[in-house]
């Protein structure tokens, strides 16, 4: 049975498939690349009850997103906006805001493939023959065969990376994965293939 896609990344697995500094994460959002969110409990904004998933801004916490690593884990968050409103509310109670933790931010996943797609995150390495590496490439590539073979593609590329991604965190405990770049490498020439017989 074949798992549906991945809803969202936290900022770490965000790090690990692009191969950048949490700053940088940060700096990307703050210029409206994509969003950080995460999940509160209830709280007031004025007259309105708030809860559950919602978009905080990066500048409001920068000691968090140090490129030198010396920030805290944790930051005091006073405005949020949820995907309703589409604009910045105050939180009112409790009165000193709420806290939250680097670890429980995260970027939704269809903003992470979009972010990917835009900028072409194609990393071309030159490897020869023989080659060592080491993340099983077979083994992915009869996975990706498997998957193409029950299910289709996917709609996007993006989304076919993801999966990979996943399966080789799913046979590692998420410790032993290559960036995105160097998957979507491999798979970009099939995907073009795949799609101009579709045409």
């Amino acid at each position: 049975m074949a798992l549906p896609p991945r809803v969202y990344y936290t900022l770490q697995e965000v790090t690990a498939r692009w191969g950048c500094n949490i700053a940088d994460v940060a700096g990307w959002a703050a210029a409206g690349k994509f969003h950080i969110m995460t999940g509160i409990g209830l709280v007031r904004c004025g007259e309105e009850i708030v809860a559950g998933r919602v978009v905080l801004s990066p500048m409001d916490l920068m000691p968090l997103f140090r490129r030198c690593g010396t920030g805290p884990t944790e930051g005091v968050v006073r405005r949020i906006m949820t995907g309703e409103k589409g604009q910045w509310q105050i939180i009112t109670d409790p009165v000193g805001g709420v806290t939250v933790a680097v670890a429980d931010m995260m970027v939704m996943a269809d903003e992470v493939h979009a972010f990917e797609e835009e900028n072409d995150m194609v990393r071309r390495v030159a490897a020869g023959p023989g080659a060592a590496t080491p993340y099983d490439w077979e083994g992915m590539n009869i996975a990706l065969i498997v998957r193409i073979h029950d299910h289709g593609l996917p709609a996007t590329q993006a989304e076919l990376v993801a999966e990979m991604q996943d399966w080789f965190a799913d046979r590692s405990d998420g410790k032993k994965m290559p960036d995105s770049r160097s998957i979507r490498r491999r798979i970009t020439p099939i995907w073009r293939a795949l799609r101009r017989e579709e045409a």
